[in-house]
């Protein structure tokens, strides 16, 4: 069984940094795709971020460019968000979700992605 949980979300001030953990289990196939996804109660879910392990191919929604980087660490089947410069439009449930690589690099509209996790809040005061 896939499983991912989602850690780091806290209170933050604008300008602050956090770094959010997704801790994956239960993988049974070697390419995925890995992304990252905002909800704010009320909006569409907004896909923020993605990576492919195929090859290493990386997404950021222009919201968050030059400001966010996903990263990924194969020995503790883990992937990063940092965040920089955080701004209080970035307060939302992040979560993180896996679903099968795209050709080349990974997509991040929902509908590619199969598994979810349950989410971390993240809020910034301005």
């Amino acid at each position: 069984e896939v499983q991912l949980v989602e850690s780091g979300g806290e209170l933050v001030q604008a300008g602050g940094s956090l770094r959010l953990s997704c801790a994956a289990s239960g993988f049974t196939f070697d390419d995925y795709a890995i992304g990252w996804f905002r909800r704010v109660p009320g909006e569409e879910r907004e896909g923020v971020s993605c990576l492919s392990s195929r090859d290493g191919g990386t997404y950021y929604a222009d919201s968050v460019k030059g400001r966010f980087t996903i990263s990924s660490d194969h020995a503790k089947d883990t992937v990063y968000l940092q965040m920089n410069s955080l701004k209080a439009e970035d307060t939302a449930v992040y979560l993180c979700a896996v679903g099968p690589p795209a050709p080349l690099g990974c997509v991040i509209g929902p509908l590619n992605y199969d598994y979810w996790g349950q989410g971390t809040q993240v809020t910034v005061s301005s």
